[in-house]
């Protein structure tokens, strides 16, 4: 992954690998101020609840930078604050980031312009490098249930295109690899944007690691051939009863695992663990655009005048999951008290 990456700050601006043209164009989209970082963040250009995260906090950090002396900071920031807030309701890491840059700015409104600029690019350069460390630990914690020889499957991109470095779901099966293990990845399409044709093969290929692409219905055919050994995906949201929030398709893929006896993992940093929910009934649910799904590309597939509902999320019942892994280790059933029991442990990353 050296020859690229997801995100950066570089010169004053927010620099995103714009995600929408991948896998045939890599292309770097630049934003020069808050604005087109809430756009990056709503139109796709970056995407996966970490680093929309890091995108939040860098985005927040553009504000201050854009501001001018005399301006008044309180209205500045709160004016980023609301317009990030509003572009993925779902993903959980982006209000986790807002509310530590907010923190951020409380603690040093008082300060000259120059030292709120400097501490709130501090802020999110630290959350963006802590996601790195942490994405690195959940791969060790998760490989350990990967054996050797195994394929695994897994939905949407949960990769380093998804976070600050390494992944989620992808970490496991990165560390898995430099473990010497041989592993083979089945990785689905992801209706309707794609994510797992473009973006995860993309990941892996580029890392010479074994993937083949497959339709999001034929995954129950290579499940019930017994073909996969592990299901590995990431989360947007994982709440206290232990259910989890992810792409559209992963709750389906969860059923058939229990049906098929095949281990069903969600890989995810805390910062995406959200305990103030019970349920995943509790979740906001983003619905994107109807033409993600009624047009491929400049062709429309669905007549005009027809509905279309196109929900970005589903959630997986906790009794479907076979353990949840993050940076501290992997909780399992009942996730009530072990997730509580994960997120009072220390941060391994400070």
């Amino acid at each position: 992954m050296s020859d690229w990456f997801t995100i950066a700050w570089r010169d004053d601006s927010v620099v995103m690998l714009d995600q929408r043209k991948l896998p045939m164009q890599e292309e770097y989209a630049i934003y020069t101020d808050v604005d087109g970082v809430a756009y990056g963040i709503q139109a796709m250009v970056i995407r996966g609840a970490p680093a929309i995260g890091v995108a939040a906090g860098y985005g927040v950090a553009l504000a201050a930078h854009t501001a001018r002396p005399g301006d008044d900071l309180d209205q500045v920031l709160g004016r980023s604050f609301d317009l990030l807030s509003r572009t993925r309701p779902t993903a959980v890491n982006l209000f986790w980031a807002l509310d530590r840059m907010k923190l951020c700015f409380a603690e040093n409104r008082n300060q000259s312009l120059e030292t709120i600029r400097s501490a709130l690019l501090k802020e999110a350069q630290s959350i963006h490098t802590e996601d790195e460390a942490v994405c690195r630990a959940i791969g060790e914690f998760g490989a350990d249930l990967i054996p050797d020889g195994a394929t695994v499957l897994t939905h949407c991109n949960a990769g380093a295109l998804a976070t600050a470095d390494h992944g989620t779901a992808l970490a496991v099966i990165r560390a898995a690899v430099n473990q010497g293990k041989r592993i083979r990845v089945l990785a689905d399409e992801t209706r309707p944007y794609l994510q797992g044709a473009r973006l995860t093969s993309w990941e892996l290929y580029r890392d010479g690691i074994d993937v083949t692409v497959i339709c999001d219905s034929a995954a129950g055919h290579f499940l019930s051939r017994g073909e996969v050994d592990a299901v590995v995906v990431g989360s947007d949201r994982t709440v206290a009863n232990g259910d989890v929030c992810n792409k559209i398709g992963t709750y389906p893929l969860a059923v058939l695992c229990r049906e098929n006896n095949v281990p069903f993992y969600a890989a995810v940093p805390r910062s995406t663990i959200d305990l103030t929910l019970e349920s995943g009934a509790d979740i906001p649910i983003e619905e994107r655009p109807a033409e993600e799904v009624s047009m491929w590309g400049d062709r429309r597939t669905v007549p005009v005048g027809v509905a279309v509902r196109n929900p970005a999320f589903d959630v997986t019942p906790s009794k479907y999951i076979t353990g949840v892994i993050t940076e501290v280790g992997v909780a399992k059933a009942p996730y009530g008290t072990s997730l509580a029991e994960l997120m009072a442990r220390p941060d391994p990353t400070l």
